[in-house]
């Protein structure tokens, strides 16, 4: 079976997108990861975006997400994001992806560690300045004690 120009082209622009999603998903782990990098952040999201953390959190638009973040630095003094098994769709000039965080985290101030574990619902909106998130949501499977060992207490309480 061969495919038509128009295919292929159709195909190529549908991988691009896919591919731009991924790096939009890579580089907000990368700046929650730089101790919650608010400059490289902004950047990634629409100016009427919605952050929906769940028990972490919750933020509307671009500027109280930078807000919220500001704050999670002050909180959070090591994470690892790691994002995986990603399901996107693509409808025209938004998508949504559907994604995996396992995270280790450790707290400022205090001895407590965690493992975090949730799926990402995100919605995306295409720009002027490519792909962008207008709606992250978050959603906790589990956040252990890191003592605790892994899933054997499935939601503690979030340290303030």
């Amino acid at each position: 079976m061969s495919l038509s120009d128009q295919e292929i082209i159709k195909k190529v622009l549908w991988l691009a997108d896919i591919e731009e999603i991924k790096q939009l998903k890579a580089r907000y782990a990368a700046a929650c990861d730089d101790d919650y990098n608010t400059q490289a952040l902004g950047q990634l999201f629409t100016e009427d975006a919605v952050w929906d953390g769940g028990m972490m959190g919750f933020a509307e638009t671009r500027q109280g997400i930078v807000e919220f973040f500001d704050n999670a630095s002050n909180i959070v003094g090591f994470a690892v994001h790691g994002i995986s098994n990603p399901i996107i769709e693509i409808e025209g000039d938004t998508a949504t992806g559907h994604w995996y965080l396992d995270q280790p985290m450790a707290m400022k101030n205090t001895t407590e560690c965690f493992w975090y574990c949730a799926q990402y619902r995100d919605q995306y909106q295409r720009t002027e300045d490519g792909w962008k998130f207008s709606r992250v949501k978050l959603i906790a499977r589990a956040f252990t004690p890191y003592e605790a060992g892994f899933g054997k207490q499935l939601l503690a309480d979030l340290p303030t």
